[in-house]
């Protein structure tokens, strides 16, 4: 099942809350593939969610940073993060095609705990901060 957006994830920016979105749709998109055993559509749309997040987290950091939420944290989960992504594009790309269940499920239940988590356990967190200004608040 995957995941959908509803309005208690909003953080209260809409640039955040945008990325967020598409994050979903992304790790979703990952999710059928793994289903379907696809390793073309799988490859791509990892890539796809790897761009993605990329973006994302230098919005947030920016967008923290801006508003004088502390980013330290922040910064050391997305780079572990993202590390574990590649490791994940990595492995699968160099199975060629024999993808163990276990693997699979693996995977497919991390992206769905770690979008969550990253919403509801860290993002929340500047969540009031971000109330202060107004939701379409940027950094320069």
């Amino acid at each position: 099942m995957g995941l959908i957006w509803a309005e208690y994830l909003s953080v209260g920016n809409k640039v955040i809350d945008s990325d967020h979105k598409k994050l979903i749709v992304a790790v979703n998109s990952v999710e059928r593939a793994i289903e379907a055993r696809d390793r073309d559509a799988l490859s791509s749309k990892f890539k796809v969610l790897e761009i993605l997040m990329h973006a994302h987290f230098e919005n947030e950091e920016k967008i923290a940073k801006a508003a004088n939420f502390p980013v330290s944290e922040i910064n050391i989960g997305h780079r572990q993060l993202m590390a574990e992504i590649k490791y994940m594009i990595n492995k699968l790309e160099n199975t060629e095609g024999s993808w163990p269940d276990n693997l699979l499920t693996m995977y497919a239940r991390y992206l769905n705990d770690w979008m969550i988590d990253h919403i509801i356990e860290y993002d929340m967190e500047m969540k009031p901060v971000l109330q202060k200004y107004p939701y379409d608040f940027v950094s320069n």
